[in-house]
């Protein structure tokens, strides 16, 4: 199946972003896009400064327009992900709607993005966001797919769980930043398809040079070999790639690792 990601340069302006989110949408239904997905925080500009200003309930306004162009264009689409509120708590979340415009998963971030390296980047997202308490996944008719948001990349146990459930494509919505994007965003999705067999998307927002936190860009999809099916630059785009499940199929059944696991010695279980 054709899968699209849409590296959307955001703006100050909620509606623009929104506006534009759903032509880009669109557009890639269009040609062919049976399963579209947003960058991470694709209404607002990302910064702890913002999220407040930025926030809504879901269902809200930005949820609502993410519906309606789903059924209208009949795919599914991974909404990015949005500053929420929530009984006075803020959380970065992922929304998905079907082809019916129905909301099918809602994914809070579990990994708040909290790091400090001197010199480079000191960023904490704890500082005005709750973390989300629940892992995400939802059916089409062509896989499962599994969610994360960003920094949930880095912690190889969700990606576990979500290939034992049965996910064969894990998508990420995520703005790295220029220090950790260069060193660690390929790696990671790499990283993640190779130890699970599956297809792992990542999703960034465009480069913008003159924000206060500035995303490395390089929205990507790698297939259960480790390879770099495709691969954007900087700037706003969208980027199309076929998603081949006779492809994961052979990988497994060359290197089974999957059933070679020693659950005699080790497991890895979701809490709840």
């Amino acid at each position: 199946f054709h899968l699209a990601l849409i590296q959307l340069q955001v703006s100050a302006v909620k509606s623009d972003n929104l506006q534009r989110a759903c032509g880009l949408v669109r557009e890639a239904s269009a040609k062919g896009a049976k399963i579209v997905a947003l960058p991470e925080c694709f209404n607002s500009p990302y910064g702890t400064q913002y999220f407040k200003e930025y926030a809504e309930k879901i269902p809200g306004e930005s949820t609502q327009k993410l519906s309606e162009v789903a059924k209208e264009c009949s795919i599914y689409l991974i909404g990015g992900s949005i500053p929420e509120e929530d009984d006075g708590k803020l959380y970065n979340t992922c929304t998905v709607f079907g082809p019916d415009g129905a909301m099918l998963a809602k994914h809070r971030k579990v990994h708040l993005f909290d790091i400090n390296i001197p010199g480079k980047i000191q960023f904490k997202e704890s500082e005005t966001l709750s973390p989300g308490n629940s892992l995400s996944m939802f059916d089409t008719p062509y896989c499962k797919v599994g969610l994360g948001i960003c920094y949930d990349i880095r912690f190889a146990e969700m990606a576990q769980i979500y290939g034992q459930k049965g996910c064969q494509l894990l998508i990420y919505p995520g703005a790295f930043n220029l220090t950790t994007g260069p060193a660690h965003w390929e790696l990671l999705q790499r990283g993640r398809a190779v130890d699970n067999q599956v297809y792992v998307a990542t999703v960034s927002p465009a480069r913008d040079e003159k924000a206060s936190y500035v995303a490395w860009g390089h929205s990507t999809v790698v297939n259960p070999w480790g390879e770099v099916i495709a691969k954007a630059g900087a700037e706003e785009t969208v980027l199309y790639t076929d998603i081949d499940l006779k492809k994961l199929t052979e990988v497994r059944q060359q290197i089974p690792i999957l059933s070679q696991k020693r659950c005699d010695l080790y497991s890895i279980e979701m809490k709840k």
